[in-house]
């Protein structure tokens, strides 16, 4: 809706779709990772619509094919969809995928890191890292690192994190629980504070050139990212939330549907001036500025102090290249 100064402004419900009325993305190039099933899908559909070529990775391509058949007949005044193999738990997957696009040279416009894992029991990934964190960060780190060169003067990464980076910081001195004893929520909460760091640091060292990064949480969406996880006690949470939020005369939480969950990413990587996000954390299409430490509550939007911490973003960042072996 038009605001005072009758600017269109978004929110919570907004979709892609609304986000991006008219745009013209004819000629500009998007990585998207996790392109298999929902936002990832939804995020490719809505921008190769608008005429944007869009590389999508995924880890099953197979899966990736079917999934994004609506992105291809969606795709329209010159926007074209493209699959590349990436299984981010693996560092040799992600150099190889890397290293084939940087081979190709062929600039890009925006990155949308965008696949993950969420609430998983403990599970390693190939080279020996929580999952979590090494898919949802370190796969991602290596990706974005290595294809740096490809982004074009003024373009943008965005990183999805969560409000899940609430539960957790990062812990730097055990970042793969060998010491700690392992639970789902807070590796998720520590990878997601990973992705908001990650976009701090990686702003401060390409902003000079016009490249900005920002990080987002989409909102609460039921996708393929909860399958680690039991319906009952999803059924639970929700109906214990609502409780109290009617117990405070607030209506029922919802949850946001796909396109409203992809709106975010593409108004923070598309839409919003870049200075406005670089090396910040957004959510429901606004630049969030409250800083929080109140206990976690869906309903209620915030960003932890820690997640914004520059000089805890570059101590993850030395952490990250000492992990992956290399310097960037």
């Amino acid at each position: 809706m038009p605001d005072s100064n009758g600017l269109v402004t978004f929110g919570a419900t907004s979709t892609t779709d609304e986000v991006l009325v008219g745009f013209d993305l004819r000629g500009k190039r998007v990585l998207v990772t996790g392109v298999s099933a929902g936002l990832g899908v939804e995020t490719a559909r809505a921008l190769a619509a608008r005429g944007a070529h869009v590389i999508g990775a995924a880890r099953d391509l197979r899966k990736a094919e079917t999934a994004m058949e609506q992105a291809w007949v969606a795709a329209k005044n010159g926007g074209g969809v493209e699959l590349m193999e990436l299984d981010l738990a693996s560092l040799a997957s992600v150099r190889a995928g890397a290293d084939k696009l940087v081979a190709a040279g062929k600039p890009l416009d925006l990155v949308i890191n965008n696949a993950g894992v969420m609430a998983c029991p403990l599970m390693r990934t190939a080279d020996g890292f929580e999952m979590q964190f090494g898919t949802n960060h370190l796969g991602h780190f290596v990706l974005t690192n290595r294809i740096a060169s490809l982004l074009r003067d003024g373009s943008r990464v965005v990183a999805l994190s969560s409000m899940g980076h609430r539960f957790s910081d990062v812990d730097l001195e055990d970042p793969n629980f060998v010491n700690t004893v392992y639970e789902p929520w807070a590796a998720y909460g520590r990878s997601k504070t990973a992705n908001i760091l990650f976009a701090v640091a990686f702003d401060r060292r390409h902003r000079e050139r016009g490249v900005r990064a920002t990080a987002v949480h989409p909102g609460g969406i039921q996708t393929e990212l909860a399958r680690h996880l039991d319906p009952e006690v999803l059924a639970t949470r929700l109906a214990e939330i609502n409780a109290a939020l009617a117990a405070k005369g607030q209506p029922p939480y919802k949850l946001k549907t796909i396109p409203q969950g992809a709106a975010t990413s593409v108004w923070a990587g598309v839409v919003a001036a870049a200075d406005a996000v670089g090396g910040r954390y957004c959510e429901d299409c606004h630049v969030t500025t409250e800083i929080t430490d109140e206990p976690l509550d869906p309903v209620s939007g915030g960003v932890r102090p820690y997640a914004l911490d520059s000089l805890r973003a570059e101590a993850l960042w030395a952490k990250s290249e000492e992990l992956v072996g290399e310097r960037f």
